[in-house]
């Protein structure tokens, strides 16, 4: 990668923020609170693109393994990320990158596209949080997308359409 212009820094930081913030706006639901992280992890990916936009989820997860509490609930460190949604917080920076890359590779995007590219990081993000939710709490895979998806899924393709508007609208205003 290139260098970083000073631009690209502060988007890269504003989004790392803008998840942590996500994550305070909280509905606790046990194993997996319901939070904003989901639509801001999707508008850096679809907004900054691969490396930037997983770049601003790295920075936010290694915010929270050093002791800030940016993970939802207000938690931090490095156990949380051995926890029922250490998954879904390594998996915000995959996602990213995947939604990333499918944005990459076409040149004119229209709302349909993004909402594409965050179905499929979406489903990626599930399939890492799950297996990891599955694993940690030992509830088996039937009983973790009971638990880990089921209640989240009309939330997240809200979270996925507004994203895909936004990010549009963004593209439309910046090109």
């Amino acid at each position: 990668m290139s260098k970083l212009s000073t631009r690209q820094m502060i988007l890269i930081s504003l989004f790392a923020a803008l998840t942590a913030v996500g994550a305070f706006i909280s509905i606790p639901i046990y194993p997996v609170p319901l939070t904003l992280q989901t639509l801001f992890t999707l508008l850096a990916a679809m907004t900054l693109g691969s490396v930037m936009g997983a770049s601003s989820q790295i920075i936010y997860v290694l915010l929270g393994v050093i002791g800030l509490p940016v993970f939802a609930g207000f938690k931090a460190g490095i156990g949380i990320l051995f926890g029922p949604t250490g998954g879904f917080l390594l998996g915000f920076i995959i996602s990213a990158y995947i939604i990333g890359k499918i944005v990459e590779l076409k040149k004119e995007k229209n709302i349909f596209y993004y909402f594409m590219a965050g179905i499929i990081g979406t489903i990626i993000l599930y399939i890492i949080g799950i297996t990891q939710l599955s694993l940690v709490t030992g509830i088996g895979i039937k009983k973790a997308i009971t638990v880990g998806m089921l209640p989240f899924l009309p939330g997240d393709i809200l979270k996925i359409i507004a994203a895909s508007f936004i990010a549009h609208k963004f593209k439309m205003i910046t090109l």
